[in-house]
């Protein structure tokens, strides 16, 4: 989306770091492409830069500009990041904004504005309580003389600050605030005037619940949409429909009361602005593992929805997966591409999610571009589970991770060691996990049978971190991560009449990992590794015009692997954006990089170590300076609390 805006930094750049300070104002016309101006940079979901000034023949020359420590300064208590109630959610995952040369982001209890050319803070704004979303804000421009507006949540809140100012708009809702039905960990989406609210079973700053995966009561899933002025509730969307809606007779024996599950976890959503339709990707219902007690293809869990923004209603919908078992849900939005074929051009998205699928569709009709076929599934034993016929598979493009496991597909001594190879195969002659390729159920535990090994596994396939789409060179750009889970399904020991409303008579189980510890030929160790070939995690382009992948190369190394076999990926979380100057940039590893890959062939063009693993998604910018950054945070796996968002741009 190319908005303009009227750029607040003065010309000499004199802005006061105290919040509450002012950003003055310039009377320059700044370039739309200049900016970041939402989490995935457009409504169309692209991650998609126009900007060329950093470029294949000059990303080796990177280096770090400044960087911006994430939490409070040292010796400062803050409670909710000191004791957080979940480690893992509160810097590692934000994604900065820049909008008018001036870049926001959460940042533990706080919100902050910085220069972008420096990091130097403009403003500050800290939460009486709780933490701020741990993945980003949004930017509503204003209108009808209401003023710019940075929006974000909080605990179950939705909060609106002056984006001038950094102070509280009491305009908005009740004092800045609107209390939410449903909480909502992500970035609200914002389309004209209307606030599209994804949801959580939390929100930032609150304990990481997951209900859905061992109950089948609790928390709504439903989206929600408010009014941009006012904070007002426009219209509510329900995930899991109500008796005489679309998808209500997917619930047999009336198994949609009560129900949680079915949420929108997505961290962003995706908007066709010519056609007024937002897409969401729906979560899975609960329990995740055990569906006997709703029978039924269970809609709208795992489908991406098309809704009208103005009134909440259905356009379409296509089921990703039918009747939930591996906790696969749908993390990322979709992310939307015009195709150029047959002298026709379709106007299209690209879903992918944590089953190892990337389903191309019409964002019309949700029809499948290149072909679904609905393939006979495997079923397995579990008493009173409810197994579909069938699932559907893409035609095209295939699967984008490892979707099957057999003894053909066992590392071998030249993958990493003949030591480490060897224990693999012992490992699987004596456990004999179980797989029936995609969408293999859990074994019955009690029945006396293997334990099942999935892949992928809980957390894919390719988790929230989507896509980043080229509209010119018309390629999607993807990664993925082979980590199987194993395990059965067998009688829930908490189970029993008084706890029959909070828990189910069934359970799953873990049935072990599927690797082995490792050493070279010197004695040393190299850690445990998979015992399945690589590469363990890679980064991939499909072209759109064709569904075939243009290409696919190993995403990060293992540095303890011996020399000539380190290139074998390294799993990670997190996505990856791209420029119009032909550059792919990415962190999603855990071997503490950053890279940058030639988005034509796919080959490494730049790469540096950060103290921290990156699980976020960069963004890139141009400054007031006329200089083209990147930016990224890194905030996980790190030791010294030294969390930051890092810049890099030309010497």
């Amino acid at each position: 989306m190319r908005l303009r805006h009227t750029i607040l930094l003065s010309a000499l750049g004199a802005l006061a770091v105290a919040a509450g300070a002012e950003v003055a104002q310039q009377n320059v016309r700044r370039s739309p492409d200049a900016d970041w101006p939402m989490y995935n940079r457009d409504l169309a979901g692209t991650r998609y830069s126009p900007l060329t000034q950093i470029s294949v023949a000059n990303v080796a020359k990177l280096t770090q500009a400044w960087t911006y420590r994430l939490r409070p300064a040292p010796g400062v208590a803050v409670p909710a990041i000191d004791r957080p109630a979940s480690a893992a959610e509160i810097f590692q995952e934000v994604t900065p904004i820049v909008v008018n040369d001036v870049m926001y982001l959460p940042s533990g209890n706080r919100v902050v504005a910085l220069e972008p050319e420096t990091g130097k803070e403009i403003w500050s704004y800290v939460l009486p309580e709780g933490t701020a979303s741990f993945r980003g804000v949004a930017y509503w421009p204003g209108d009808r003389g209401r003023q710019p507006r940075i929006l974000f949540t909080s605990l179950k809140k939705l909060i609106a600050l002056e984006a001038k100012t950094g102070k509280l708009d009491t305009e908005f809702g009740d004092n800045g605030h609107v209390d939410l039905e449903i909480a909502y960990a992500g970035v609200p989406t914002l389309y004209k005037n209307v606030i599209i609210m994804g949801s959580n079973f939390y929100g930032p700053g609150e304990r990481h619940i997951g209900p859905q995966l061992s109950t089948s009561k609790g928390e709504k899933g439903d989206v929600h949409a408010y009014d941009a002025f006012t904070g007002k509730k426009l219209w509510d969307f329900h995930t899991i429909p109500l008796p005489g809606e679309v998808g209500n007779n997917t619930w047999e024996n009336g198994s949609w009361k009560d129900r949680t599950g079915n949420n929108v976890w997505s961290f962003a959503m995706t908007v066709d602005e010519q056609r007024g339709l937002v897409y969401m990707p729906v979560s899975g219902p609960g329990m995740n593992y055990y569906g006997g007690d709703r029978p039924g293809n269970n809609l709208f869990a795992n489908s991406t929805i098309a809704i009208d923004i103005q009134t909440g209603k259905l356009k379409w919908y296509f089921q990703n997966i039918h009747h939930e078992l591996w906790d696969y849900n749908l993390p990322p939005a979709p992310g939307l591409i015009d195709i150029k074929k047959d002298g026709k051009t379709i106007p299209a998205l690209a879903q992918v999610g944590k089953s190892g699928f990337m389903f191309i569709l019409n964002r019309e009709t949700g029809a499948p571009v290149y072909g679904v076929q609905e393939l006979p599934a495997p079923k397995a034993d579990v008493p009173d589970e409810w197994y579909p016929p069938t699932q559907p598979i893409p035609v095209k493009p295939g699967p984008l991770a490892r979707v099957s496991m057999s003894d053909k597909d066992l590392v071998t001594a030249e993958d990493t060691t003949p030591e480490h190879a060897q224990a693999c195969k012992e490992l699987w002659d004596s456990k004999k996990f179980q797989n029936k390729g995609p969408y293999t159920p859990w074994n019955y535990k009690p029945a006396g049978g293997p334990a099942t090994i999935i892949f992928p596994g809980f957390t894919g396939g390719t988790n929230w971190g989507g896509t980043a789409t080229d509209p010119k060179l018309g390629y999607i750009f993807v990664n993925s991560k082979d980590e199987p889970s194993t395990g059965w399904i067998q009688p829930n020991p908490r189970y029993n009449e008084q706890t029959k409303d909070t828990e189910f008579p069934y359970a799953q189980v873990g049935g072990g990992t599927f690797s082995a510890p490792a050493r070279d030929k010197d004695g040393k160790s190299l850690g445990t590794l998979p015992c399945f070939r690589p590469p363990w995690a890679s980064l991939m382009a499909v072209n759109a015009a064709t569904g075939e992948f243009a290409w696919r190369v190993p995403l990060g190394v293992n540095d303890n692997m011996p020399e000539g076999k380190k290139n074998v990926g390294s799993p990670g979380f997190g996505g990856p954006m791209v420029t119009a100057g032909g550059l792919v940039f990415i962190g999603a590893t855990r071997d503490k990089r950053f890279r940058a890959f030639d988005s034509k062939t796919g080959k490494e063009l730049w790469s540096v170590a950060l103290a921290y693993n990156v699980t976020a998604i960069p963004v890139t910018f141009q400054g007031k300076n006329g200089k083209q950054y990147v930016a990224v945070v890194a905030a996980t796996n790190g030791t010294g609390n030294n969390e930051a968002l890092v810049v890099f741009t030309l010497p």
